[in-house]
């Protein structure tokens, strides 16, 4: 048994019950040893104790251990202190078994107790001692815990079933197969639980950065992170001389114009979360005051000489890159470092191929919620449909908003409720003139420029990828790797950079060739 002296509840004068004692006089719980840790301020009492123990249980025998603490309520320090011991102890459980006494000591002792017999550094089960109820129930209770928690199902099932809801509920219910994805999410998850630090989301338009944050933020206030509201500020809005006001808020005085005041968003964020929406679209002005309020809580609303103070936690969003944007001199530093301490990038629906159809079917949930009536694809216009929006040439430029505004689409003009073959080919067509037009895909522009013969549309956009991915790729292997990840698979022979080397030689390119196309201005 290892245990700390009671420097209370084991004195000699007490005429009640003394932990320390009564532990060592259980007759159904014979101790053979007693480690009895004590600070040299109680060095008597522990010569006393000792000796009370030798008389009623003369089978056990008692060993002081001195361990002086500055502070027995530091937690630093007394696990510092009982870790060494361990450390040093020399345990032998072939020969021996161990238990911590858990009644006796701080409960800082306690939880160092706790932890180091959880981790195995102790191997010790816990004992927990109690008075008897009656002078006739003899030295008390004794009950031992088990941390073990191996042995508690239906305890570890519960703690496994609410991981899985948090992470369910930062996806939106969409079972993702993406491993980038996903990955994000369990980060997102652990920083949510236990950060209250700045989380900086970026991605392209339309990967769902914005319907994250608030997914964030509800996870946040389930776990009473915060108490506040979600405040969400698009950025792009905050420009010329209202955007101070609406940030900061505004006094009457300022104006002298009746209804003017206004106590700005920053103000409504307090005790919640501020979304800072669109950041990169800050000006330099904006950041500057945004930073001193993100770093202090304090601020001073326009035409007022008294700060306002607010707590909020922050979540922005950006699209560009923030780091070349410092670079350039249109974002500051320093904000940029504050936002940065957590820092998440969202992949574009188009490295997320393998979680198309779960997408598809979370829109079509959400066309039916807006129309008010079943809908359903027929099969040939199903698997037309996925079959384009997985395609490598399909590049979703803009990403969910892309997405979900085609199933809509599709969804709203569907006769009796079902997608037809015909629907989805005019919906591929007019997705394609829309990307054309708004977003010509620099790759394909390189197509015309290596190659002279005329390509169909369909090998202009395949060979697009696969410029693509070899100015994206290292080696020529990687690229193979790449362009042939599902084929590779079911081929014994897996030379993935002689595949690609062939395919490049049927248009008179090599490696190098693309290496050194210049891209269009």
């Amino acid at each position: 048994m290892i245990g700390f002296l009671g420097t209370q509840l084991d004195q000699r004068h007490r005429r009640g019950w003394r932990p320390s004692l009564a532990l060592c006089s259980a007759p159904e719980f014979p101790i053979d040893r007693l480690e009895l840790l004590y600070d040299y301020k109680f060095n008597r009492l522990a010569h006393d104790v000792r000796r009370d123990i030798e008389a009623a249980s003369p089978e056990t025998e008692v060993l002081l251990q001195r361990i002086d603490t500055a502070d027995p309520w530091d937690l630093q320090e007394v696990y510092g202190k009982l870790y060494d011991f361990a450390q040093s102890y020399g345990f032998d459980e072939d020969r021996e078994r161990y238990y911590i006494h858990l009644t006796t000591g701080t409960h800082v002792a306690q939880i160092c107790w706790f932890l180091l017999s959880e981790s195995r550094h102790i191997p010790a089960a816990l004992i927990q001692t109690g008075p008897p109820r009656r002078k006739e129930d003899g030295p008390g209770s004794l009950d031992v815990i088990d941390l073990d928690l191996s042995q508690y199902d239906a305890i570890q099932k519960r703690f496994d079933q609410q991981t899985r809801e948090y992470g369910n509920l930062l996806k939106g219910g969409i079972d993702t197969q993406s491993v980038a994805y996903n990955t994000v999410i369990d980060r997102i998850e652990h920083v949510t639980e236990r950060s209250d630090a700045p989380v900086l989301i970026s991605g392209e338009a339309g990967s769902g950065k914005t319907e994250l944050a608030h997914r964030i933020y509800e996870m946040k206030l389930q776990r009473r992170r915060v108490k506040g509201r979600l405040v969400q500020v698009n950025c792009a809005t905050l420009r010329g001389e209202s955007a101070l006001p609406a940030l900061f808020g505004q006094r009457r005085s300022h104006t002298g114009l009746a209804g003017s005041e206004r106590a700005g968003l920053l103000s409504e964020a307090n005790g919640g979360v501020l979304f800072l929406d669109e950041i990169d679209t800050l000006g330099l002005e904006e950041q500057s005051l945004l930073l001193h309020a993100i770093e202090t809580g304090r601020y001073y609303p326009v035409g007022s000489d008294t700060e306002v103070t607010s707590r909020f936690q922050v979540i922005a969003a950006a699209t560009q890159d923030l780091a070349a944007m410092v670079a350039a001199g249109r974002f500051r530093a320093d904000l940029m470092s504050r936002l940065n301490t957590w820092s998440f990038h969202l992949p574009p629906l188009r490295a997320r191929r393998e979680d198309i159809e779960v997408n598809l079917t979370q829109e079509l949930l959400k066309a039916e919620r807006v129309l008010g009536t079943r809908i359903g694809f027929n099969a040939d216009a199903a698997e037309a449909w996925l079959r384009f929006a997985r395609a490598p040439s399909t590049l979703w430029p803009g990403n969910f908003r892309d997405f979900g505004g085609a199933v809509l689409r599709l969804c709203t003009l569907a006769p009796r409720g079902r997608v037809t073959l015909a629907q989805v080919q005019e919906e591929i067509d007019t997705l394609r003139a829309s990307w054309a037009k708004a977003t010509p895909d620099p790759d394909a522009q390189l197509v015309g420029t290596v190659i002279s013969e005329p390509l169909d549309p369909f090998e202009v956009a395949q060979m697009a990828e696969v410029i693509r991915t070899c100015r994206t790729s290292a080696t020529l292997s990687e690229a193979g790797r790449r362009l042939f990840a599902v084929s590779r698979t079911q081929r014994s022979s897996r030379n993935d950079a002689d595949r690609l080397r062939k395919y490049l030689a049927r248009f008179d390119l090599s490696w190098d060739d693309i290496q050194r196309i210049d891209p269009p201005s």
